[in-house]
C-alpha cells in the first residue's frame, strides 16, 4: 500500500526520482521538481535547459495555481530583417509524417530556469540542490538508453545531428544512442547543479544567458540578451469548467489547450451519460473550429476566458504527482523537438519553438517580442468534492487536448482506472480527418460520414499521456503510464 504518494511520469528513471522525493517527506511539488530535472537526462530531446512549460499546483486548502514559465517570442532589439531561414526536418511517425523546423530562427527564450526556480521558492520544502542531485548523478554517471527511448533518438535523429555541437553532445561513434547503450552528459550535470546553487539568475542576466543570446544570435537567431533578462515566470489562475459531477482546472490563456479542452468538456458536459466516439469528435472539431487568428490573437487579451466561455458554452513530456497531504502537481514541459543549437558548456539545448508550426497557425515569426507561445500544453487537476481525485497531462504537440480529454471521459464517464484510462485507444481530429487507433468502434464514425485515417498500432502520435489517481473510497494511490512513450508509474 503506497503510504506517500504516486508519481507517473515518461521514464521509469523520472517517476523513481520523484518517489524517492516523497518516501523522504517532501511534497508533491518536491518530487515533480526532482522528477523534471531528472527528465533532462532520462528524456533529453523532449525538455531540458532550453524548454518551456507550465506547473499547475493544487495545495490542500489553498487556492490552485499555474506557474507560466513558458517560451516567449525573441526579438527585443533585434533586426528581423537579420533573421535566418529555418531549417525544415521531416519526421515519420511510421503511419503519419510531420514536418519541424530547428534552426537558430527557431529559438524561442526559454523558461525552464525560471520556473523551477520559482516553484522551488514558492511551494518547495526540500532544498534544491537536494532535489537536484540524482539528476546530476544520472548526467555524470550515464543513462542506459531504454527501448522507447532508442526509438525517439532514431526518430529525430536528424535534429541529434543536425550541428557538430549537437552530434557531439548526443552521438556515440557519429550516430545516435541505441537501446542499451549508455549516454552521458556532463555539460547538463553542470548546468543543473549551477542552477541549484545559484537559481536562475545566471540563465537569464549573467554568464550563461550571455553565452546563449550570442551563440544563438551570431547564427541568425532572435534569441537577445534583452529578451532573456526580461523573462519572468508568470502565476495565473486556472481555467474552471464543470464536468459530469466534477471540478477540471486546467491551463488558462495565454496557453491554447487548457481553454480548447475546457470548451470540448462543456459542450460533452450538455450529453447524458457516457460520451460516444462520434460526439467526443463533433466537440473536438468545434474546439478545433474555434482555433482560429482571431481566437490566437485574442488570448493575450485580459478576460478573454470569461468572454470565450460565456459566448459559446509539441515533442513534450509530462509528470503528475499526488501525495498523502493533498497536495497534486501536474507539470508539462518541452523542448520541441530542440533546434539543434547546443550551447558547449551551459548545459543548453535551446528549444525549436519558434519552428512549431502548430503554434504558429497565423505564419511564422507573427508573435510580437514577448508574447507566450499559445500552447497545447495542458497540465490538469480533476477535483471530487474539493479534493484532487486526477492529476494528468500530455505530451503529443496538436494531440495533447484530445488525449487528456478522452482520459478525463475514461476515467469519469466509464469508470476507468487510470492505467486503463490510458491505455484506452485514441482518436484525434484535425483538419477533417479523424486519426484513430485500433479498438476504436469505426462504424459510427463510418455512419456519420467521418473520413478516418487508421493507425496500424498504438502510435506515439497520439501523445503520451501520464495520469495518477487516489480513489477517495480506500485513499488508495494509482497511476497510468502512456505505453505509447515509456511512461511509467511509481508510488511511494
Amino acid at each position: 500500500m503506497a503510504e506517500r504518494g504516486v508519481v507517473a511520469a515518461g521514464h521509469p528513471l523520472t517517476a523513481q526520482s520523484g518517489a524517492d522525493v516523497l518516501r523522504a517527506g517532501g511534497n508533491a511539488v518536491d518530487a515533480a521538481l526532482a522528477a523534471l530535472m531528472t527528465s533532462f537526462m532520462a528524456e533529453p530531446l523532449l525538455t531540458g535547459l532550453g524548454a518551456g512549460g507550465y506547473m499547475l499546483v493544487a495545495p490542500p486548502g489553498g487556492a490552485p495555481v499555474l506557474l507560466d514559465f513558458m517560451v516567449e517570442a525573441p526579438g527585443h532589439g533585434a533586426a528581423p530583417e537579420d533573421r535566418a531561414s529555418l531549417d525544415a526536418v521531416v519526421i515519420d511517425f511510421g503511419d503519419a509524417v510531420q514536418v519541424f523546423h530547428i534552426g537558430a530562427s527557431s529559438c524561442g527564450v526559454y523558461g525552464m530556469p525560471a520556473g523551477i526556480a520559482s516553484a522551488a521558492e514558492r511551494f518547495g520544502t526540500i532544498p534544491l540542490s537536494e532535489l537536484a542531485a540524482p539528476a546530476i548523478a544520472l548526467a555524470r554517471d550515464g543513462v542506459e538508453v531504454n527501448e522507447t527511448q532508442g526509438y525517439l533518438w532514431t526518430l529525430l535523429g536528424p535534429i541529434a545531428v543536425a550541428t557538430p555541437e549537437s552530434c557531439d553532445r548526443y552521438c556515440i561513434d557519429g550516430r545516435v544512442p541505441r537501446a542499451g547503450e549508455v549516454v552521458r552528459d556532463p555539460d547538463l550535470a553542470d548546468g543543473v547543479e549551477r542552477l541549484a546553487a545559484d537559481g536562475a539568475a545566471p540563465f537569464y542576466t549573467g554568464d550563461i544567458g550571455a553565452a546563449v543570446s550570442d551563440w544563438v544570435t551570431s547564427r541568425g537567431g532572435m534569441l537577445t540578451r534583452a529578451d532573456l533578462e526580461a523573462y519572468e515566470t508568470v502565476p495565473r489562475d486556472p481555467v474552471h469548467v464543470r464536468y459530469h459531477g466534477r471540478e477540471v482546472l486546467t491551463n488558462p490563456p495565454p496557453s491554447a489547450g487548457g481553454i480548447l479542452i475546457a470548451y470540448a468538456l462543456a459542450l460533452l458536459e450538455r450529453g447524458s451519460g457516457p460520451p460516444a466516439a462520434t460526439t467526443i469528435v463533433d466537440a473536438m472539431e468545434a474546439a478545433q473550429a474555434e482555433r482560429t487568428p482571431a481566437f490566437l490573437e485574442g488570448l493575450a487579451e485580459p478576460g478573454f476566458l470569461d468572454a470565450f466561455m460565456r459566448s459559446r458554452l509539441g515533442s513534450t513530456t509530462h509528470v503528475s504527482v499526488l501525495d498523502a497531504d493533498g497536495w497534486a502537481c501536474s507539470v508539462t514541459t518541452t523542448n520541441g523537438e530542440g533546434s539543434g543549437l547546443v550551447v558547449p558548456g551551459t548545459g543548453i539545448h535551446v528549444n525549436n519553438m519558434m519552428g512549431e508550426q502548430d503554434l504558429s497557425p497565423a505564419g511564422w515569426f507573427t508573435h510580437p517580442p514577448g508574447r507566450r507561445l499559445p500552447s497545447m500544453m495542458a497540465p490538469t487537476v480533476v477535483l471530487d468534492e474539493g479534493a484532487p481525485e486526477l492529476v494528468l497531462g500530455s505530451a503529443g504537440s496538436n494531440r495533447i487536448r484530445s488525449a487528456i480529454l478522452q482520459v478525463i471521459v475514461n476515467a469519469i464517464d466509464l469508470g476507468m482506472d487510470a492505467q486503463a484510462a490510458v491505455d484506452a485507444p485514441r482518436l484525434h481530429f484535425e483538419d477533417g480527418l479523424v486519426y484513430a487507433e485500433p479498438g476504436i468502434e469505426d462504424s459510427a464514425l463510418a455512419a456519420a460520414g467521418r473520413k478516418v485515417a487508421w493507425f496500424r498500432e498504438r502510435n506515439l502520435f497520439f501523445g503520451g499521456c501520464q495520469a495518477v489517481e487516489r480513489h477517495h473510497g480506500t485513499g488508495e494511490f494509482s497511476g497510468g503510464g502512456d505505453p505509447r512513450r515509456g511512461g511509467a508509474v511509481v508510488t511511494a
